[in-house]
């Protein structure tokens, strides 16, 4: 119960930041999300916690809780992604989510091809041959799970452990995809072959084949969506700047 009420708190709080109708720069004192939420004061402790590490709030001693604002949010963040996809932020978050793919996934590719595991190698062709099976079917649900699986293992494989941790956000932006409905009924049965290409590629050290198809495979990604963020204003941070 516990849980389940610190993920109701987190939910409530957190969508309604990110999607502004709490704005930055409000004060939200906890004595009034107790009363407002018939909650704990421990269940919001904990719930200002997780939005803390999501960088939407600072908690000030005497004070209370204080609305961040985007620049200081964690954009990699799976709760964050969530929050803007399912909001007037979808087309800023497909677009930046897409541009990172697009420059991270095709170096993590030719990185595989030079020195991936064999075991990543025969995980990676047999996921590939899965996807064509399940993708051929129609069976979304499957089909998304092994594409995220995919995408996941080329990231681990290319050995740089920053690549790999990546696979959060962007198994959050396929998920979403899905959700919001940007997916087509069956896999373009192209994109189905970039992927076996890939998964050839790296087998057989092929860094060059491995980089051409995934970006042929990001391409695509981003020529089928790109409409949505169309005229979208983008999110200037300063580096020097400490938001928090």
């Amino acid at each position: 119960m516990a849980t389940s009420l610190h993920a109701h708190v987190v939910e409530h709080l957190g969508s309604r930041i990110v999607s502004g109708q709490i704005p930055r720069g409000s004060i939200i004192l906890a004595a009034d999300l107790e009363q407002k939420l018939q909650v704990s004061r421990s269940v919001i402790r904990e719930a200002v916690r997780v939005l803390a590490q999501c960088g939407l709030v600072t908690s000030t001693k005497r004070v209370g809780i204080r609305v961040l604002g985007a620049e200081s949010w964690n954009p990699y963040d799976d709760h964050v992604i969530r929050w803007r996809l399912a909001g007037d932020q979808k087309g800023t978050q497909l677009r930046s989510l897409t541009e990172l793919r697009i420059s991270v996934e095709p170096m993590a590719a030719e990185l595989a091809a030079e020195v991936a595991p064999e075991a990543m190698r025969k995980e990676l062709m047999m996921i590939s041959a899965q996807m064509n099976h399940y993708g051929r079917q129609g069976d979304l649900r499957r089909f998304l799970e092994l594409d995220i699986r995919f995408h996941a293992l080329v990231l681990a494989a290319s050995g740089n452990e920053m690549f790999a941790n990546l696979s959060t956000p962007i198994g959050a932006i396929l998920r979403g995809r899905t959700e919001l409905g940007l997916m087509p009924e069956r896999p373009h049965e192209e994109a189905l072959l970039w992927h076996q290409s890939v998964a050839d590629a790296i087998s057989n050290s092929d860094s060059a084949g491995a980089r051409k198809n995934m970006e042929s495979i990001m391409r695509r990604t981003h020529n089928e969506i790109c409409s949505l963020w169309e005229g979208q204003p983008r999110l200037f941070v300063d580096p020097a700047k400490d938001a928090r």
